[in-house]
């Protein structure tokens, strides 16, 4: 006999569970006297083992060696021999990630009778189970009407704050393969007898920290969303504090001096990017004097810029701001690193060209740091690799064969997949997969088409198709594989929308998105597909008044901890209470605020 298989029918398919950051071997049991040669495959696409840092068959048994197993090695693993496909054997590859937790705020200081909440979100796979321990102690016999667990044990709530309350709260996160814990502190005093804890959080922590900054016509404005307050307002006459230009220049012929503002990033709560394309320039803003203090010039048009914190060691920080800029109807690619050591930041130029757009995975809990990115033009049928330490492109993945001019990417850490949105076309699928261990492409995701965007934790996948206004939720499942879950049907053709974690559930999301037309936000619950719609938020941005990207009415979160989110409309901007999912305000006269960054605990 050439081939067999020397396992039992019912055994062809095996599960196997591994640990982030430990090896594992898959073994193969196909053999045969005269076997040829093993092929194994990842999601159906043969593996080019010699391509591969992390995945080889060294050793005489064919066998798979994973070394330092990580979230993106998930999936379906098959072997069989050349030329002998029906005989295989698959391997279902699960990993489990040890619980990560962070807690907000990790100090705060109330007066009696008033309500207290103390959060901590864990992340981790399987889904961690939280516990609270106060001065050490279990505070679950304790739970009652005053004192009580949401969100399973995501959010801890005393409802009248006693000074007995004082404390140091301690989450715990556990599952079956590892704990974590952090410490929020409680402190309850009158105003009367105001401790340094008590002044330290309340004049540091509320004073600059958790606003909004909206970049308008009007210049910025810090806006403090529980009261809807507008701590600071920048005007366009105002001055940089180094070189003393006005922060919106006048510009000939038109009667106001006004801004023009495209897109902004935060860099760690420190300082706020922002690109001012009439003037060709990216402006920095310091969080905590809330000033702006520098600004670096740019080749013109500049349209975009993306954070990446890209070298994270015990000697220094690099932050890169990528950013695209146009001339000569030539797209190129500049970089500003900005290192935390307090070298001065600067304009790297790139030998990129014809770049119309990039795309760098965010991070999260489990993933806190990302090596590469990809660069794009919007008229060829390519991405292209780039190393984000070195600013150099490592490949080009040729998508010709499916027809398909990518237009938007996103990224989910569990199975590693890339989603390409491509260009609407009679030949090409709505959406591709890429798989990020091999890039390759695996094929079509589905019938699925839309911008693709991934919940934080990279559990769920949302893709919104404007044209039809359909939005469509795929799930990650333990196995790394990709599930429809809902297919909604809207007339919201949605021009932005972002997740809101759940309230009530740990480890889920809301979506808040916003129409490209229309004044309706639309509100979905991933776990059970409810919509609601928040109606008559104003007429949106018009197209032509926002040139910069499709995104002509943003929606913005606050963060993992925040229930504030803000929409622009034409002439004014909404808060919305996500916790209630209520409007909360509307604020008037802030005109084309449709850059707005988030700054958390300062």
């Amino acid at each position: 006999e050439v081939v067999r298989l020397s396992l039992p029918e019912e055994q062809r398919v095996t599960v196997t569970t591994v640990t982030v950051g430990l090896s594992t071997v898959l073994t193969c049991a196909i053999r045969g006297a005269l076997r040829p040669p093993i092929v194994w495959k990842r999601n159906g696409v043969v593996l080019n083992l010699l391509d591969l840092e992390d995945i080889n068959d060294f050793g005489e048994d064919d066998s798979l060696y994973i070394t330092k197993v990580t979230t993106i090695h998930m999936g379906n693993y098959t072997c069989h021999a050349y030329g002998y496909e029906e005989l295989y054997q698959t391997h279902i590859l699960q990993v489990n990630v040890p619980p990560v937790i962070r807690v907000y705020p990790e100090t705060q200081a109330q007066e009696p009778g008033v309500s207290a909440s103390l959060k901590c979100h864990a992340e981790g796979i399987p889904n961690p189970r939280i516990t609270w321990l106060k001065n050490g102690i279990d505070i679950m016999p304790k739970l009652s009407k005053q004192l009580s667990l949401l969100a399973n044990g995501s959010e801890l709530h005393i409802s009248s704050v006693r000074y007995e309350d004082t404390g140091a709260y301690t989450c715990i996160a556990k599952n079956e393969v590892g704990v974590d814990e952090d410490i929020s502190s409680l402190f309850i005093e009158d105003s009367a007898r105001k401790t340094l804890a008590n002044i330290l959080w309340r004049e540091e922590g509320l004073s600059v920290g958790n606003m909004f900054y909206v970049f308008s016509d009007d210049g910025i404005t810090v806006l403090q969303p529980n009261e809807c307050e507008i701590r600071r307002h920048i005007r366009p006459e105002e001055r940089i504090f180094t070189s003393y230009e006005e922060i919106c220049p006048r510009v000939e012929g038109e009667d106001t001096q006004s801004c023009l503002w495209a897109s902004a990033v935060n860099v760690r709560d420190k300082y706020i990017y922002v690109t001012q394309p009439k003037q060709n320039r990216v402006m920095i803003i310091d969080i905590q004097t809330q000033k702006a203090i520098q600004v670096l010039t740019t080749i013109p048009t500049t349209h975009m810029l993306h954070p990446n914190l890209t070298i994270n060691n015990k000697y220094w920080t690099s932050y890169s701001s990528w950013e695209i800029s146009e001339k000569d109807a030539k797209t190129r690619m500049e970089v500003i690193p900005e290192a935390s050591a307090g070298e001065d930041p600067h304009v790297i130029h790139t030998p990129f060209e014809g770049v119309d757009d990039f795309f760098i995975p965010p991070t999260n809990l489990i993933i806190n740091h990302v090596r590469f990115g990809f660069i794009f033009n919007q008229s060829k049928h390519a991405v292209h690799k780039i190393d984000l330490e070195t600013v150099t492109h490592i490949k080009t993945i040729n998508l010709r064969a499916y027809s398909c001019v990518p237009q938007a990417m996103a990224y989910t850490h569990l199975g590693g997949y890339y989603l390409v949105q491509c260009r609407r076309s009679r030949w090409a699928p709505p959406q591709l997969l890429i798989d990020s261990v091999t890039d390759a492409v695996i094929g079509p995701n589905g019938a699925v088409s839309g911008t693709p965007r991934v919940s934080p934790d990279g559990r769920y996948l949302v893709s919104a198709d404007q044209g039809s206004g359909r939005i469509r939720v795929q799930a990650l499942t333990d196995r790394g594989e990709i599930e429809l879950i809902y297919d909604l049907k809207t007339d919201i053709h949605v021009s932005d929308l972002t997740f809101q974690p759940s309230f009530t559930e740990g480890n889920q999301y809301y979506i808040y998105a916003t129409s490209h037309l229309q004044t309706d936000v639309l509100f979905v619950e991933l776990s059970t597909g409810r919509m609601n719609v928040l109606k008559n938020l104003k007429d949106p941005i018009t197209s032509k008044d926002w040139p910069w990207s499709s995104y002509n009415r943003i929606m913005k979160d606050s963060g993992l901890f925040g229930q504030y989110l803000i929409t622009p409309a034409k002439d004014s901007l909404f808060v919305i209470n996500g916790r209630q999912n209520t409007l909360r305000c509307e604020v008037s006269g802030i005109r084309r605020g449709n850059t707005v960054v988030w700054v958390g605990e300062v």
